[in-house]
C-alpha cells in the first residue's frame, strides 16, 4: 500500500521563532511572557525547542487545519478517516488534544485522543480507535502507536516530530500500509494513505543526508557582558548629569555602593574578563587587536559609541579563562541587571521583573534551615516584602544581587518552565516527496507484521520462551528462530538484513520481554534501596518498554516518555551509581538476546 508523502512547510517548525521577525504586537506579547527565573526573553526559540517547552497555539492550529481540510475522509466525505498524529512528547500530545477540542468543541473531547504511556486506560482507547466507526478517529501518539498496532482503516499519518532512525521511520509509515476493502463505500477500497510531514522527515529519508548541527543561541555569559555594557552606558549618563554620586541612606541590612562605584566595579569585571582571553585561541585570534585594546584599564575610563559597538559585536562572545560556573547565580545576575536597566531607562517591564525577584526571595524564605540562607535572613525578608520596593534604587538592587546570587543555587531544582504563546505561524503549500528508498523499508515493516503474528501463534516454542524470559540463547535456539522467520515469509534479502542487525535482537523486538523477567532484572535495584515515587515511575516505564520492544538502548532513556518525568532524563532522577546500575541491566538484557 503506497504512501502519498506530502511535505508541508511550516515556518516555526523549520526555522524556530525569531523575535526580530514578529510584529510589534507579537513582540509586546513576547516581552510579557514568563520565560524563566531570570526574566530574560530569548532572542529566538529554535525549532528543536518548539513543542519541547514552548507550545505555540497557531502552529498546532495550522497543522490541524491542514489535516482536517486535506486529509482523506470517509463516511461519504463527512468524517476524517482514521488518523495517527506522531507527537514529540507527552505535553505536546496533550496540547494538540487541547487545541483540537478548542477548535471542535462539538465532538466533546472524544474525536481526538492522546495515547501515551501516561494515558489512563490507553489500551481501551486503542481498542476503540481500532474499530471502524467508533471514536476516537484521531490518535495522538507518543511512541505507543509507532509499532505493533494494526488498524487497516488508517489513511492519514501526521509527522509532528523529528525522526532520524530509518527503522523507526519505516515502522511509523507501516501504520498506514494495511489493505482495507470497502473503506470509502461498496467496492471503493483503500488505495493509498496520506503522510503529512511538518518536520522535513520526508526530505531527510528521500536523500539520506548526514545530520547537521544547528546554530546556537547567544550564551548567558555573552548576554551578561552586553547587559553590563548597557549598565555602564546608563551609569555614565547619570554621572554626567551629576545625579547620584553618593550612596543611598544606610539600611539595617547594609549600605549600598554609589553609582560611580557601581560603574567602576562593573567596568573592572568586564575588563578582567577581556584580559583573561587567550589571544592564541583560534576563536579569539581574529579579534586580537580589540582584546588587547580593552584589556588595558585606560580603555574603560571613557567609553564612546564606537567602543560599545566593538565590545558588543567583537568581544562579548569570545571565550575567557575567567569563568563563572554558577549558572543559577548568573541567571540571577541577569534578572537584577534587567531590573536595574529598567529603572535607569524607565522601561515598562519593571513590575514583572520585580515580581520575579520577589518570588526568588520568597523561595529563599522557605529554606531558612540552610545556614547560608539564614545568614542573609534580614535582607531576604526585606526583598520579599512590598515596602522594600517602594523606594528601591539601582544601588539597592546591586547590594541584593551581590549578597543573594550565591544562594539561588541552593533552592530546590524544578522542571524547565513551560511557555504557551500564540504567534502567527506561516504554512506553505505541501509538495509530494518521492521516497525511492522507502520501499525496502516498507517491505521490512510488512515482514515484521507478518513475523509478529506468526511468532504470537507459536509463542510456546522453547526458543521463543527462552528469548522472552531473558535466558541466554544457544546456537540451536538461533537456528530455530531463523526457521520460524522463513516460515513467516522471510526472503533471503530480508533475512540477510535481519542477521546483520542480530537475529535474536530482531525477534525480541517483535515479541518483547516477559514482564516478570523484566521486573526480575531490576529486582536488585528496586529491593535494594528505597525509591522515590518519581524513580518508581521511571523504572515502570523502562519495564513497560522492555515488555513492548524487548530491549531499551541506554540513550533511549533521554527521550520521551522518560524525559516527561524529568527533562534531563535518568541523571536527574537517580544518583549516578543507580544510573550506572540501570544501564548495566539494560546491557545485560540486550546481551542475552545477541548470544
Amino acid at each position: 500500500m503506497p504512501p502519498v508523502a506530502i511535505s508541508v512547510p511550516l515556518k516555526f517548525q523549520r526555522e524556530g521563532i525569531k523575535y526580530a521577525d514578529l510584529s510589534d504586537e507579537e513582540k509586546a506579547q513576547w516581552d510579557e511572557l514568563d520565560w524563566n527565573e531570570d526574566g530574560t526573553p530569548p532572542e529566538e526559540v529554535s525549532a528543536d525547542e518548539l513543542n519541547k517547552w514552548l507550545f505555540n497555539i497557531d502552529t498546532v492550529d495550522k497543522v490541524l487545519e491542514v489535516l482536517m481540510t486535506r486529509g482523506q475522509r470517509v463516511a461519504g466525505g463527512d468524517r476524517l478517516g482514521k488518523t495517527i498524529i506522531f507527537a514529540k512528547n507527552n505535553p505536546h500530545a496533550e496540547f494538540i488534544e487541547q487545541r483540537f477540542n478548542a477548535n471542535y468543541p462539538e465532538h466533546k473531547g472524544h474525536f481526538a485522543r492522546m495515547v501515551t504511556y501516561k494515558t489512563e486506560y490507553a489500551q481501551s482507547i486503542i481498542d476503540d480507535f481500532s474499530k471502524k466507526d467508533k471514536m476516537p478517529h484521531i490518535a495522538i501518539s507518543v511512541d505507543m502507536l509507532d509499532t505493533g498496532i494494526d488498524v487497516p482503516e488508517v489513511v492519514n499519518l501526521v509527522f509532528f516530530k523529528l525522526v532520524r532512525s530509518k527503522t523507526k521511520f519505516w515502522q511509523m509509515l507501516g501504520r498506514g500500509t494495511r489493505l482495507c476493502s470497502d473503506l470509502f463505500g461498496p467496492g471503493e477500497h483503500k488505495q493509498n494513505f496520506f503522510v503529512f510531514d511538518f518536520c522535513q522527515n520526508l526530505e531527510f529519508f528521500s536523500q539520506d543526508p548526514a545530520g547537521s548541527e544547528g546554530a546556537t543561541a547567544e550564551s548567558l555569559t555573552t548576554r551578561l557582558f552586553k547587559a553590563r555594557l548597557d549598565l555602564i552606558g546608563e551609569l555614565d549618563k547619570r554621572t554626567q548629569q551629576g545625579d547620584a554620586a553618593h550612596a543611598s541612606p544606610p539600611r539595617p541590612y547594609g549600605g549600598h555602593p554609589t553609582l560611580v562605584e557601581m560603574r567602576e566595579s562593573t567596568a573592572t569585571l568586564l575588563r578582567e574578563r577581556v584580559a583573561n582571553m587567550n589571544v592564541d585561541n583560534f576563536v579569539v585570534r581574529p579579534q586580537r587587536q580589540f582584546v588587547e585594546r580593552y584589556a588595558k584599564p585606560g580603555a574603560w575610563k571613557s567609553l564612546h559609541a564606537d567602543d560599545y559597538g566593538t565590545l558588543a559585536d567583537r568581544v562579548a562572545g569570545l571565550p575567557s579563562q575567567l569563568s563563572d560556573e554558577d549558572e543559577e547565580a548568573k541567571r540571577f545576575d541577569m534578572l537584577v541587571l534587567r531590573a536595574q536597566l529598567s529603572i535607569l531607562q524607565a522601561r515598562p517591564d519593571f513590575a514583572g521583573l520585580r515580581q520575579k525577584i520577589q518570588g526568588i526571595a520568597e523561595k529563599l524564605e522557605d529554606e531558612m534551615a540552610i545556614p547560608a540562607i539564614k545568614a542573609e535572613a534580614l535582607l531576604i525578608h526585606a526583598v520579599a516584602s512590598d515596602e522594600w520596593w517602594e523606594d528601591v534604587t539601582v544601588p539597592m538592587l546591586e547590594t541584593a544581587r551581590k549578597r543573594l546570587r550565591a544562594l539561588v543555587k541552593l533552592l530546590p531544582k524544578g522542571q524547565k518552565k513551560v511557555v504557551y504563546s500564540d504567534f502567527e505561524d506561516e504554512v506553505g503549500e505541501g509538495t509530494v516527496v518521492d521516497l525511492p528508498k522507502v520501499t525496502a523499508g516498507l517491505n521490512m515493516a510488512k515482514f515484521k507484521e507478518k513475523a509478529r503474528a506468526f511468532l504470537k501463534e507459536h509463542e510456546s516454542h522453547l526458543a521463543l520462551q527462552r528469548l522472552r524470559r531473558n535466558q541466554a540463547l544457544t546456537a540451536t535456539d538461533l537456528e530455530e528462530l531463523e526457521k520460524m522467520l522463513v516460515q513467516a515469509g522471510g526472503t533471503q534479502p530480508l533475512l540477510a538484513e535481519v542477521k546483520s542487525a542480530g537475529l535474536g535482537l530482531f525477534v525480541r523486538s517483535l515479541v518483547g520481554l516477559d514482564r516478570e523477567a523484566a521486573m526480575q532484572a531490576f529486582s536488585e535495584l528496586v529491593n535494594g534501596s528505597k525509591l522515590t515515587p518519581e524513580q518508581i515511575e521511571f523504572i515502570g516505564l523502562v519495564i513497560e518498554e522492555l515488555t513492548q520492544n524487548g530491549v531499551v538502548p541506554p540513550e533511549r532513556l533521554f527521550e520521551p516518555p522518560f524525559t516527561d518525568i524529568n527533562a534531563l532524563g535518568p541523571t536527574a532522577v537517580f544518583p549516578a551509581a543507580q544510573v550506572k546500575q540501570i544501564v548495566s541491566v539494560l546491557h545485560d538484557i540486550r546481551a542475552r538476546a545477541v548470544a
